[in-house]
Protein backbone atom coordinates (compact mmCIF):
# COMPACT_ATOMS: atom_id res chain seq x y z
CA UNK A 1 0.00 0.00 0.00
CA UNK A 2 1.58 3.22 -0.78
CA UNK A 3 1.97 6.02 1.71
CA UNK A 4 -0.32 9.00 0.87
CA UNK A 5 2.15 11.66 -0.56
CA UNK A 6 3.21 15.11 0.18
CA UNK A 7 1.45 18.55 -1.37
CA UNK A 8 3.76 21.35 -2.16
CA UNK A 9 2.38 24.52 -0.78
CA UNK A 10 2.77 28.23 -2.67
CA UNK A 11 5.90 29.50 -3.48
CA UNK A 12 7.48 31.32 -0.68
CA UNK A 13 7.34 34.88 -2.87
CA UNK A 14 3.27 34.56 -2.66
CA UNK A 15 3.80 36.29 1.10
CA UNK A 16 6.13 38.41 0.56
CA UNK A 17 6.03 39.91 -2.90
CA UNK A 18 4.32 43.21 -2.86
CA UNK A 19 3.42 42.52 -7.00
CA UNK A 20 1.74 39.53 -5.93
CA UNK A 21 -0.05 41.30 -2.91
CA UNK A 22 -1.75 43.98 -5.65
CA UNK A 23 -2.63 41.38 -8.15
CA UNK A 24 -4.63 39.64 -4.60
CA UNK A 25 -6.18 42.88 -4.25
CA UNK A 26 -7.57 43.85 -7.38
CA UNK A 27 -8.77 39.94 -8.37
CA UNK A 28 -9.46 38.67 -5.02
CA UNK A 29 -10.34 41.71 -2.42
CA UNK A 30 -12.39 43.99 -4.60
CA UNK A 31 -13.86 41.79 -6.68
CA UNK A 32 -15.43 39.31 -4.05
CA UNK A 33 -18.21 39.71 -1.58
CA UNK A 34 -16.14 41.30 1.61
CA UNK A 35 -17.37 41.10 5.03
CA UNK A 36 -17.22 45.13 6.19
CA UNK A 37 -18.73 46.22 9.65
CA UNK A 38 -21.22 44.47 12.11
CA UNK A 39 -24.74 45.97 10.95
CA UNK A 40 -25.37 46.97 14.84
CA UNK A 41 -22.31 48.99 14.64
CA UNK A 42 -24.48 51.58 12.42
CA UNK A 43 -27.08 52.14 14.91
CA UNK A 44 -28.97 55.40 14.36
CA UNK A 45 -29.51 57.34 10.68
CA UNK A 46 -25.80 58.73 9.56
CA UNK A 47 -23.54 56.49 11.65
CA UNK A 48 -20.80 55.73 9.03
CA UNK A 49 -17.96 53.52 8.90
CA UNK A 50 -14.35 53.37 6.44
CA UNK A 51 -12.99 50.37 5.70
CA UNK A 52 -10.12 49.13 3.70
CA UNK A 53 -11.07 46.95 0.73
CA UNK A 54 -8.37 46.19 -1.17
CA UNK A 55 -6.31 49.26 -2.61
CA UNK A 56 -9.87 51.52 -1.94
CA UNK A 57 -11.47 53.28 0.97
CA UNK A 58 -15.13 52.55 1.60
CA UNK A 59 -17.60 54.51 3.69
CA UNK A 60 -20.78 52.78 4.76
CA UNK A 61 -23.77 54.41 6.68
CA UNK A 62 -27.15 54.11 7.99
CA UNK A 63 -30.21 56.43 6.07
CA UNK A 64 -32.75 58.13 7.20
CA UNK A 65 -34.72 55.17 6.40
CA UNK A 66 -33.13 52.90 7.99
CA UNK A 67 -31.07 51.27 4.95
CA UNK A 68 -27.37 50.82 4.51
CA UNK A 69 -25.34 52.18 1.70
CA UNK A 70 -21.82 51.85 0.59
CA UNK A 71 -19.62 54.45 -1.61
CA UNK A 72 -16.51 55.18 -2.71
CA UNK A 73 -14.48 57.40 0.04
CA UNK A 74 -13.37 60.22 -2.30
CA UNK A 75 -15.25 63.47 -3.35
CA UNK A 76 -16.63 63.55 -6.99
CA UNK A 77 -14.87 66.66 -7.43
CA UNK A 78 -10.98 66.44 -7.05
CA UNK A 79 -10.76 62.94 -5.47
CA UNK A 80 -10.33 63.81 -1.83
CA UNK A 81 -11.28 61.46 1.07
CA UNK A 82 -14.51 61.87 2.22
CA UNK A 83 -14.56 61.02 5.79
CA UNK A 84 -10.79 60.56 7.31
CA UNK A 85 -11.46 58.70 10.25
CA UNK A 86 -12.55 55.32 11.20
CA UNK A 87 -16.35 55.63 12.55
CA UNK A 88 -18.34 58.55 13.40
CA UNK A 89 -21.68 60.36 13.04
CA UNK A 90 -22.85 62.45 10.36
CA UNK A 91 -25.78 65.07 11.20
CA UNK A 92 -27.67 65.29 7.89
CA UNK A 93 -25.18 64.87 5.40
CA UNK A 94 -21.53 64.27 4.38
CA UNK A 95 -19.16 67.20 3.43
CA UNK A 96 -15.55 67.30 1.77
CA UNK A 97 -13.06 69.28 3.92
CA UNK A 98 -11.46 70.71 1.01
CA UNK A 99 -14.44 72.69 -0.94
CA UNK A 100 -17.14 71.65 0.73
CA UNK A 101 -19.28 69.13 -1.89
CA UNK A 102 -22.10 67.76 0.25
CA UNK A 103 -23.87 64.72 -0.34
CA UNK A 104 -26.52 62.77 0.99
CA UNK A 105 -26.80 59.69 3.11
CA UNK A 106 -27.91 58.43 -0.50
CA UNK A 107 -24.73 59.47 -2.00
CA UNK A 108 -26.82 62.52 -3.86
CA UNK A 109 -25.09 65.32 -4.69
CA UNK A 110 -26.65 68.00 -2.76
CA UNK A 111 -24.32 71.38 -1.96
CA UNK A 112 -21.33 72.48 -3.22
CA UNK A 113 -19.97 76.30 -3.14
CA UNK A 114 -22.15 78.16 -6.24
CA UNK A 115 -23.68 75.10 -7.63
CA UNK A 116 -26.64 77.04 -8.69
CA UNK A 117 -24.64 78.52 -10.99
CA UNK A 118 -23.88 75.53 -12.54
CA UNK A 119 -27.61 73.98 -13.95
CA UNK A 120 -25.92 71.62 -16.16
CA UNK A 121 -24.18 69.42 -12.88
CA UNK A 122 -26.57 66.21 -13.02
CA UNK A 123 -26.78 65.83 -9.24
CA UNK A 124 -27.01 62.03 -9.29
CA UNK A 125 -24.43 61.52 -11.51
CA UNK A 126 -22.19 63.35 -9.81
CA UNK A 127 -22.92 62.13 -6.12
CA UNK A 128 -21.00 59.44 -4.59
CA UNK A 129 -19.79 56.08 -6.74
CA UNK A 130 -22.21 53.08 -5.32
CA UNK A 131 -20.36 50.01 -3.77
CA UNK A 132 -23.07 46.64 -4.35
CA UNK A 133 -24.14 46.07 -0.46
CA UNK A 134 -25.93 42.82 1.35
CA UNK A 135 -26.38 42.09 4.77
CA UNK A 136 -26.28 39.02 6.31
CA UNK A 137 -25.10 37.14 9.28
CA UNK A 138 -25.64 40.64 11.29
CA UNK A 139 -22.99 42.20 9.00
CA UNK A 140 -22.34 44.35 6.01
CA UNK A 141 -21.02 43.01 3.20
CA UNK A 142 -19.81 44.87 0.24
CA UNK A 143 -18.48 44.24 -3.51
CA UNK A 144 -16.44 46.23 -5.71
CA UNK A 145 -17.00 44.57 -9.05
CA UNK A 146 -19.39 46.23 -11.65
CA UNK A 147 -21.10 43.03 -12.06
CA UNK A 148 -20.69 41.15 -8.31
CA UNK A 149 -20.63 37.36 -8.06
CA UNK A 150 -23.49 35.10 -6.74
CA UNK A 151 -23.48 35.86 -3.58
CA UNK A 152 -25.43 32.55 -2.17
CA UNK A 153 -22.80 31.01 -4.08
CA UNK A 154 -19.94 32.62 -2.94
CA UNK A 155 -21.08 33.63 0.87
CA UNK A 156 -23.86 31.31 1.43
CA UNK A 157 -22.78 28.45 -0.42
CA UNK A 158 -19.10 28.23 2.00
CA UNK A 159 -21.50 27.83 5.05
CA UNK A 160 -23.13 24.77 3.17
CA UNK A 161 -19.94 23.20 2.02
CA UNK A 162 -18.76 23.57 5.45
CA UNK A 163 -22.08 22.19 7.08
CA UNK A 164 -23.58 20.36 4.64
CA UNK A 165 -26.72 22.54 4.27
CA UNK A 166 -27.33 26.38 4.73
CA UNK A 167 -29.71 26.28 7.09
CA UNK A 168 -27.72 24.52 9.72
CA UNK A 169 -26.76 27.88 11.08
CA UNK A 170 -29.92 29.46 11.11
CA UNK A 171 -30.36 28.44 14.62
CA UNK A 172 -27.53 30.27 15.95
CA UNK A 173 -29.71 33.27 14.68
CA UNK A 174 -26.62 35.32 14.14
CA UNK A 175 -27.99 38.38 13.39
CA UNK A 176 -30.00 38.81 16.74
CA UNK A 177 -27.01 38.22 18.73
CA UNK A 178 -25.36 40.66 20.35
CA UNK A 179 -21.44 42.20 20.69
CA UNK A 180 -20.22 41.09 24.08
CA UNK A 181 -16.22 41.72 23.23
CA UNK A 182 -14.31 43.02 20.05
CA UNK A 183 -10.94 42.43 19.99
CA UNK A 184 -8.01 43.82 17.60
CA UNK A 185 -4.94 42.28 16.35
CA UNK A 186 -2.38 44.05 14.35
CA UNK A 187 -0.76 41.16 13.07
CA UNK A 188 2.52 41.27 11.04
CA UNK A 189 1.89 38.50 8.72
CA UNK A 190 0.60 37.94 5.06
CA UNK A 191 -3.17 37.19 5.03
CA UNK A 192 -2.98 33.86 3.45
CA UNK A 193 -1.19 32.47 6.30
CA UNK A 194 -3.42 33.27 8.53
CA UNK A 195 -6.43 31.42 6.41
CA UNK A 196 -4.29 28.42 6.13
CA UNK A 197 -3.48 28.43 10.26
CA UNK A 198 -7.25 28.85 10.95
CA UNK A 199 -8.24 25.92 8.61
CA UNK A 200 -5.79 22.98 9.91
CA UNK A 201 -5.11 21.66 13.49
CA UNK A 202 -1.97 19.73 12.68
CA UNK A 203 -0.62 22.43 15.27
CA UNK A 204 -3.38 22.35 17.36
CA UNK A 205 -1.34 19.52 19.98
CA UNK A 206 1.76 21.60 19.87
CA UNK A 207 0.30 25.35 20.55
CA UNK A 208 -3.16 25.35 21.69
CA UNK A 209 -2.96 23.38 25.18
CA UNK A 210 -6.03 24.78 26.53
CA UNK A 211 -8.20 24.65 23.23
CA UNK A 212 -7.13 21.06 23.13
CA UNK A 213 -8.17 20.38 26.93
CA UNK A 214 -11.53 21.59 25.34
CA UNK A 215 -11.68 19.64 22.48
CA UNK A 216 -9.82 17.03 22.69
CA UNK A 217 -9.89 15.29 18.99
CA UNK A 218 -7.94 18.40 18.04
CA UNK A 219 -5.10 16.90 20.00
CA UNK A 220 -4.95 14.52 16.97
CA UNK A 221 -4.86 17.13 14.42
CA UNK A 222 -7.77 16.94 12.22
CA UNK A 223 -9.21 20.31 12.07
CA UNK A 224 -13.39 20.67 12.37
CA UNK A 225 -13.22 21.65 9.02
CA UNK A 226 -12.14 18.42 7.90
CA UNK A 227 -15.21 16.61 7.52
CA UNK A 228 -18.52 17.68 6.24
CA UNK A 229 -21.06 18.56 8.79
CA UNK A 230 -18.93 17.62 11.42
CA UNK A 231 -18.41 19.38 14.93
CA UNK A 232 -15.79 18.91 17.55
CA UNK A 233 -16.95 17.75 20.76
CA UNK A 234 -16.23 18.99 23.51
CA UNK A 235 -14.51 16.98 26.13
CA UNK A 236 -16.08 14.63 28.57
CA UNK A 237 -15.72 16.72 31.46
CA UNK A 238 -16.25 19.80 29.86
CA UNK A 239 -18.97 21.90 30.95
CA UNK A 240 -18.87 24.89 28.36
CA UNK A 241 -16.68 26.71 25.79
CA UNK A 242 -14.45 28.45 28.36
CA UNK A 243 -10.72 29.02 29.22
CA UNK A 244 -11.22 26.25 31.68
CA UNK A 245 -14.05 24.23 30.52
CA UNK A 246 -16.10 26.08 33.30
CA UNK A 247 -20.08 26.05 32.52
CA UNK A 248 -20.60 28.50 29.30
CA UNK A 249 -23.77 31.47 29.56
CA UNK A 250 -27.43 31.16 28.38
CA UNK A 251 -27.23 28.77 25.26
CA UNK A 252 -28.76 29.97 22.20
CA UNK A 253 -32.38 28.59 21.97
CA UNK A 254 -32.29 27.38 18.48
CA UNK A 255 -29.19 25.52 18.54
CA UNK A 256 -30.12 21.40 18.18
CA UNK A 257 -29.61 18.92 19.93
CA UNK A 258 -27.11 17.29 17.61
CA UNK A 259 -25.06 20.50 17.24
CA UNK A 260 -25.19 20.71 21.77
CA UNK A 261 -21.31 20.40 23.29
CA UNK A 262 -19.90 20.68 19.50
CA UNK A 263 -18.03 23.66 17.99
CA UNK A 264 -17.91 24.06 13.68
CA UNK A 265 -15.63 26.42 12.11
CA UNK A 266 -16.33 27.81 8.70
CA UNK A 267 -14.10 29.59 6.07
CA UNK A 268 -16.10 31.99 4.21
CA UNK A 269 -13.50 33.06 1.34
CA UNK A 270 -11.42 34.84 0.91
CA UNK A 271 -11.40 36.86 4.74
CA UNK A 272 -13.92 35.42 7.33
CA UNK A 273 -14.11 32.61 9.59
CA UNK A 274 -17.16 32.04 11.70
CA UNK A 275 -17.28 29.71 14.84
CA UNK A 276 -19.77 27.90 16.36
CA UNK A 277 -21.06 27.02 19.88
CA UNK A 278 -23.50 26.57 21.65
CA UNK A 279 -23.61 29.47 23.61
CA UNK A 280 -21.97 32.17 21.66
CA UNK A 281 -20.70 32.81 17.87
CA UNK A 282 -17.29 34.12 17.45
CA UNK A 283 -16.34 36.38 14.25
CA UNK A 284 -13.06 36.75 12.46
CA UNK A 285 -13.01 39.97 9.84
CA UNK A 286 -9.64 40.18 7.99
CA UNK A 287 -8.60 42.84 6.77
CA UNK A 288 -5.16 43.14 4.34
CA UNK A 289 -3.49 45.75 4.29
CA UNK A 290 0.08 44.96 2.90
CA UNK A 291 1.65 41.62 1.92
CA UNK A 292 3.07 41.46 5.47
CA UNK A 293 0.18 43.09 7.23
CA UNK A 294 -3.23 41.97 8.36
CA UNK A 295 -5.46 43.48 11.09
CA UNK A 296 -8.30 40.76 12.56
CA UNK A 297 -11.39 42.53 14.19
CA UNK A 298 -12.99 39.39 16.58
CA UNK A 299 -16.16 39.79 17.39
CA UNK A 300 -17.61 37.72 20.10
CA UNK A 301 -21.52 37.55 20.10
CA UNK A 302 -23.81 36.53 23.04
CA UNK A 303 -27.85 36.35 23.33
CA UNK A 304 -28.94 40.13 24.15
CA UNK A 305 -30.03 38.80 27.58
CA UNK A 306 -26.24 38.32 28.25
CA UNK A 307 -24.95 40.96 27.11
CA UNK A 308 -27.91 43.39 28.46
CA UNK A 309 -27.78 42.05 31.69
CA UNK A 310 -23.85 42.12 32.43
CA UNK A 311 -22.75 38.91 32.56
CA UNK A 312 -19.16 37.99 33.12
CA UNK A 313 -18.36 37.03 29.40
CA UNK A 314 -14.19 36.72 30.11
CA UNK A 315 -13.71 33.12 30.58
CA UNK A 316 -15.62 32.59 27.46
CA UNK A 317 -13.71 35.29 25.45
CA UNK A 318 -10.43 34.31 27.05
CA UNK A 319 -10.41 30.47 25.37
CA UNK A 320 -10.52 32.05 21.75
CA UNK A 321 -8.57 35.10 22.62
CA UNK A 322 -5.90 33.10 23.70
CA UNK A 323 -6.15 30.51 20.48
CA UNK A 324 -5.95 33.98 18.65
CA UNK A 325 -2.45 34.92 20.15
CA UNK A 326 -1.11 31.97 19.68
CA UNK A 327 -2.01 31.50 16.11
CA UNK A 328 -1.20 34.99 15.62
CA UNK A 329 2.34 34.32 16.88
CA UNK A 330 3.33 31.47 15.08
CA UNK A 331 1.70 33.60 11.36
CA UNK A 332 4.45 36.10 12.44
CA UNK A 333 7.31 33.40 13.22
CA UNK A 334 6.75 32.01 9.76
CA UNK A 335 6.09 35.39 7.78
CA UNK A 336 10.00 36.09 7.76
CA UNK A 337 10.88 32.72 6.50
CA UNK A 338 8.67 33.16 3.12
CA UNK A 339 11.30 35.40 1.72
CA UNK A 340 14.17 32.86 2.65
CA UNK A 341 15.67 31.28 -0.31
CA UNK A 342 15.30 28.12 1.52
CA UNK A 343 11.54 29.07 1.09
CA UNK A 344 11.97 30.01 -2.33
CA UNK A 345 9.51 26.43 -3.95
CA UNK A 346 7.40 26.46 -0.50
CA UNK A 347 7.26 24.07 1.56
CA UNK A 348 4.72 20.80 1.69
CA UNK A 349 1.71 19.69 3.22
CA UNK A 350 0.69 16.75 5.06
CA UNK A 351 -2.27 14.62 3.57
CA UNK A 352 -4.12 16.14 6.39
CA UNK A 353 -3.98 19.22 5.35
CA UNK A 354 -5.29 18.62 1.91
CA UNK A 355 -7.96 21.39 1.89
CA UNK A 356 -5.04 24.11 2.31
CA UNK A 357 -3.67 22.96 -0.67
CA UNK A 358 -7.47 23.37 -1.96
CA UNK A 359 -7.03 26.70 -0.78
CA UNK A 360 -3.41 27.09 -2.60
CA UNK A 361 -5.30 26.45 -5.52
CA UNK A 362 -8.37 28.60 -5.75
CA UNK A 363 -5.90 31.61 -4.95
CA UNK A 364 -3.60 30.67 -8.32
CA UNK A 365 -6.67 29.95 -10.06
CA UNK A 366 -7.91 33.62 -8.98
CA UNK A 367 -4.98 35.69 -9.68
CA UNK A 368 -4.97 33.78 -13.10
CA UNK A 369 -8.12 35.26 -13.98
CA UNK A 370 -7.84 38.61 -15.99
CA UNK A 371 -8.98 41.58 -13.72
CA UNK A 372 -12.24 43.12 -14.39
Amino acid sequence: MSTPSLIPTLPGAAYVDPAVFRTEQERIFEQMWFCAVRSADLDKPGAWRTVQVGRESVLISRTRKGGVRAFYNICRHRGVKLCLEEQGEAARSFQCPYHAWTYDFEGKLIAAPNLTKMPDIDRDEYGLVKVHVREYLGYVWVCLADEPPSFEADVMGAIEERLGDVHAIDGYDVANLSLGRRIRYDVKANWKLIVENFMECYHCATIHPELTEVLPEFADGLAAQYFVGHGAEFGEDVKGFTIDGSEGLDAIPGVGEDQDRRYYAITIKPTVFVNLVPDHVIIHRMFPMAVDRTVVECDWLYLPSVVESGKDVTASVELFHRVNQQDFDACERCQPAMGSRVYANGGVLVPSEHHIGAFHDWVQERLGEGAS
